[in-house]
């Protein structure tokens, strides 16, 4: 097994990363660098086909996105062509199930693009753009414009989820013959203030879950698979009760049995816990574990649920943790790798 990561590599960012770095997972979970790509101007979100035979990132602070043919013998990545986003700064990317579309979202000039695959797994020119717009939220530095950051699709691939930061808002949107159509009911809102930043859904049962960059929480919905609408139903602090310092939310993930919750605290430098009632879908806070370096703005947990990689961007490493698997509880294994500000990471499909 591979795996994938994306960095930032700018000054602006005050970045230290060097490119797109492909490394091997070895049996007890650990990491060797097998492959740096080089020269790409922050490589930082990625998305995998789900035959792991075509890598895309989108180029942070740019307007362009780039796809890249796998080696499944090796991991290696080779350039096949770039795109560009016709937005500002693109955050993020996924395939549609079929592989036959990457939706990509514009953070600046508030936008989705939606780019046709070609059979070879290049990218085309873009064929849709859909612009997003409403209220700006209360944060004078924030939340000066619309500012979407995500687009995950439900279990099923018929929808699209869109966490807006700017709005406090998070955007449901049909995805229908390749193309983004507005749901009957938009959008939800979040709190004021919230900024609504990445969203999970549950693998089985009709939840989601979504980040609250700006206020560090998490808001629990009921997803209607029928409509792609959201209804609220819980909401908590990410943060331990006796915590009062700054901190801000980045990552959320659903292991795949559906058991625990994760979310990354960016101050307090942690990784929230949180068990799932299998009854109702309600959340249950149980831990807040350091992350052991600074500014965890991404993790990712391996396939077998057995790991949880904590990518530290602002002290250039990937600690990894060990998941208790009845409590969802992490304890370091004392392993970690040293990579300049690290941002994103994949598995290679089994």
């Amino acid at each position: 097994m591979y795996a994938y990561v994306g960095c930032r590599t700018t000054r602006e960012r005050n970045a230290r990363g060097e490119g797109l770095s492909v490394f091997e997972v070895h049996a007890d979970g650990t990491l060797s660098l097998v492959q740096l790509v080089r020269d790409l101007v922050n490589p930082s979100y990625l998305a995998l086909s789900r035959d792991g035979t075509r890598l895309y990132t989108v180029h942070g602070d740019q307007s362009e996105a780039s796809a890249f043919a796998v080696d499944r013998a090796t991991g290696r990545l080779s350039f096949l062509n770039r795109q560009g986003t016709e937005g500002r700064n693109p955050v993020h990317l996924a395939l549609d199930p079929s592989g036959r579309f990457l939706v990509v979202t514009n953070h600046l000039g508030a936008s989705l693009a939606v780019l046709p695959v070609a059979e070879d797994g290049s990218l085309r020119p873009l064929s849709q753009l859909v612009k997003v717009d409403g209220p700006i939220g209360p944060h004078r530095v924030e939340q000066k414009q619309p500012k979407p950051h995500f687009n995950a699709f439900d279990p099923s691939g018929r929808f699209v989820l869109v966490p807006d930061k700017g709005c406090d808002r998070t955007w449901s949107f049909r995805f229908d013959g390749g193309r983004l159509v507005p749901c009957g009911i938009p959008f939800v809102a979040a709190r004021e203030g919230a900024g609504p930043r990445h969203v999970a859904f549950h693998p089985r049962q009709p939840w989601a879950y979504v980040v609250n960059e700006l206020d560090s929480t998490v808001r629990a919905y009921r997803f209607d698979a029928a409509t792609g609408a959201l209804q609220p139903f819980q909401w908590l602090p990410a943060l331990p009760f006796d915590y009062t310092g700054d901190s801000r939310c980045a990552a959320i993930a659903v292991d795949a049995a559906g058991r625990f919750l994760y979310a990354s605290n960016r101050g307090h430098d942690s990784i929230a816990v949180f068990g799932i009632d299998p009854a109702t879908g309600r959340l249950g806070f149980v831990e807040a574990t350091p992350t052991q370096g600074r500014t965890p703005r991404a993790f990712s947990l391996s396939p077998d649920g057995r790991l949880l990689y904590a990518l530290n961007e602002d002290s250039d490493s990937i600690v990894t943790f060990a998941v208790d698997a009845d409590s969802g509880r992490l304890t370091p294994t004392g392993a970690r790798v040293s990579t300049g500000s690290p941002v994103c990471m994949l598995f290679s499909p089994a």
